[in-house]
């Protein structure tokens, strides 16, 4: 009489199929989660800069002049260091952008709002007191007056 040996488990092939399967999902997941996490960074930075606006506007408000306005944190996240910043913020005179607001020189009339991502696939970004609102993937094409041009891929936002 035999016995009939009955094997369990997994064949290589059925072990590979779903290797396979996994790596397929992991190729379309892992880029979407990125652009997520990006877009995510990008829109704190976005709401970080308008928050420094506001405080601008309230800095004028009492004191006649964009002048003497200091920041407590240009990093975002707040307090981060090192290879943990993931935008740093600048905010210069509008009328002379190689000026600070806290600089006796300056005019403190107008504002510029620049925040330039650590991240070279995310977006910097420009704000200023005459209304510019814009963002380019390219931290070169954007200075404190400008994003460049729709054709070098400036967006307004």
């Amino acid at each position: 009489m035999k016995k009939i040996i009955k094997s369990s488990g997994f064949t290589l092939i059925e072990l590979m199929v779903v290797v396979v399967i996994v790596a397929i999902f992991a190729a379309i997941a892992i880029p979407s989660y990125q652009e997520y996490a990006r877009r995510a960074v990008a829109s704190q930075a976005q709401q970080e800069v308008q928050r420094l606006a506001t405080l601008l506007d309230r800095h004028k408000a009492r004191n006649f002049s964009y002048r003497g306005f200091t920041t407590t944190s240009a990093v975002l996240p707040v307090g981060a260091t090192g290879s943990a910043i993931k935008y740093t913020l600048t905010i210069r005179d509008g009328n002379d952008p190689d000026l600070e607001l806290t600089e006796d020189d300056a005019a403190g009339r107008n504002w510029s709002i620049q925040a330039v991502s650590s991240d070279d696939k995310n977006y910097t970004m420009l704000l200023t007191s005459t209304g510019m609102r814009c963002k380019n993937r390219t931290t070169a094409n954007v200075d404190f007056e400008s994003c460049g041009s729709t054709a070098n891929g400036s967006e307004e936002w």
